[in-house]
């Protein structure tokens, strides 16, 4: 039992990164190794609790895209809750807690209780997962920005942004859109983007990561037929071409093309 008399109550949001349990920073290890409690969501990999030492309490508050296992507002509680009965709380969040992480909520929820708040940021799916299959998000004479979106807004319908992001010449990265991939496909395909290379990634950075490539037009076909689903990367863009797979089929085609010419 701790004494309360020494407890320092402080919040620590650690980014554990996409999914691989290297792909945390020093600090965020470092910043687990002196926890007094932890509080790990879905997307952070168990394996980064081998860092927390042995006799510190973990506490499971994963959220997945349609199982809300723990209500924000109840994180929110439990956050200020711990802090103040154990000391140092680290929420590990998968990604970057700033990016769709609900970070920031946790940070005023926790700052207005009178706790101290640390940010550890953490490499967000958004850039690394695209990187790890040799997709960049920008490239000269292809692409000059890209947009981060999210699918699903918090009312469960798809974003305003994503037919504004159909329209312009970007990279556009939008996640959790599986659920939303028929009108994601159909806001594209009303702007004229039929032939613009798609790529979706399952579990990106892990073992069982799974990809598939090809383009607006076929997308939601192409997701069905290889059982991809959440939690996944949806990448639309001129880059998307520069996957290795797009360029095998690209040349399979031309030799295709070629061969139909001289038969």
């Amino acid at each position: 039992m701790l004494n309360q008399e020494y407890v320092k109550p402080r919040l620590s949001l650690v980014g554990a990164g996409p999914g691989d349990p290297e792909l945390i920073t020093l600090k965020g290890i470092r910043a687990l190794e002196t926890a007094d409690v932890v509080l790990y969501d879905a997307l952070a990999n168990d394996e980064l609790l081998k860092y927390v030492p042995e006799n510190v309490p973990r506490i499971y508050v994963g959220k997945r895209a349609g199982s809300h296992r723990v209500a924000q507002e109840d994180i929110n509680r439990l956050i200020v809750s711990c802090a103040r009965q154990y000391g140092h709380v680290v929420r590990l969040k998968g990604g970057d807690p700033y990016i769709f992480g609900r970070g920031h909520e946790e940070q005023i929820y926790a700052e207005q209780a009178g706790i101290a708040v640390s940010l550890v940021p953490g490499i967000s799916s958004v850039n690394a997962v695209p990187a790890l299959q040799s997709i960049p998000l920008t490239r000269r004479g292809l692409s000059e920005s890209f947009w981060v979106i999210t699918g699903t807004t918090r009312k469960g319908t798809i974003s305003n942004d994503v037919r504004l992001a159909a329209q312009s010449s970007a990279t556009i990265v939008i996640l959790m859109g599986m659920s939303r991939i028929e009108e994601i496909q159909q806001t594209f395909l009303s702007f004229g983007k039929a032939d613009t290379p798609v790529a979706i990634i399952q579990n990106g950075s892990m073992p069982d990561e799974r990809v598939g490539v090809s383009n607006v037009r076929e997308m939601k076909t192409m997701a069905a037929e290889t059982g991809l689903a959440s939690p996944a990367v949806i990448i639309i863009g001129e880059v998307v071409a520069l996957h290795p797979a797009h360029i095998a089929e690209a040349v399979k085609r031309e030799l295709a093309l070629k061969a139909e010419m001289h038969s």
